[in-house]
């Protein structure tokens, strides 16, 4: 199975919604296709998932503009994120039927544990030791103020089985820009970066071939 990788570069949140929304409708018209990661990073962006609540964003309009960050309601599952530069976004558009067609019934749910272990392969490779946490999806790294979210994960699964919207990985965004919102809904943890972590900046350069690797890997081994 070869599922091809895209870097696109930076891209305003909207117009990569919309693209998101077109492989869903090519992919549902052609099931044989297994599909593609696109691998981007966005202006600065909130956005709250179909099950969040508005109250986690923190920010009036007039504060929002003053900072220059966009606000979407999205159709992805999980609460408000926060996307900017830096920051390491992937949208798999896979057909999850295809990938997972000896899964049976249970192939969303190893979709999104795969996507955490994709992210965790790809934090070993910078000497990180990236965790799941019960309850809460994403992979958390440990600081000096205990476990804190490194990369979020939010998806949308089509009623055809194909995925949209993804993860979002850390690598060394605007920090202050988190506190705009309380992360994914969660009051009892913190944010952090792999920048934070390994105590110099780091590039996306560096990060995205690693994914790209990491996903190739996690991938292959589930078809």
């Amino acid at each position: 199975m070869s599922i091809r990788v895209n870097w696109l570069g930076c891209v305003d949140y909207a117009a990569a919604w919309e693209q998101q929304k077109a492989l869903v409708e090519q992919i549902s018209r052609s099931p044989e296709q297994v599909g593609e990661l696109l691998l981007l990073e966005h202006p600065p962006t909130y956005t709250l998932g179909r099950n969040g609540h508005r109250e986690n964003l923190l920010l009036d309009e007039a504060e929002l503009k003053a900072e220059g960050i966009s606000f979407y309601q999205v159709d992805r599952g999980g609460d408000i994120t926060y996307h900017g530069p830096g920051q390491l976004v992937g949208y798999p558009i896979l057909n999850l039927k295809q990938v997972y067609k000896n899964y049976g019934l249970g192939y969303v749910r190893r979709y999104v544990d795969d996507l955490e272990e994709m992210l965790i392969l790809t934090l070993a490779r910078f000497g990180l030791d990236g965790q799941r946490l019960e309850n809460h999806r994403g992979v958390w790294l440990e600081t000096d103020q205990g476990l804190a979210k490194a990369a979020a994960i939010g998806v949308r699964i089509s009623s055809g089985g194909i995925s949209s919207h993804g993860f979002a990985l850390n690598v060394d965004p605007k920090m202050a820009h988190f506190r705009g919102i309380v992360p994914c809904g969660i009051t009892d943890h913190g944010v952090t970066s792999m920048a934070e972590q390994l105590g110099r900046p780091v590039t996306i350069e560096e990060v995205r071939s690693e994914v790209a690797a990491a996903f190739r890997l996690v991938f292959s081994i589930n078809s």
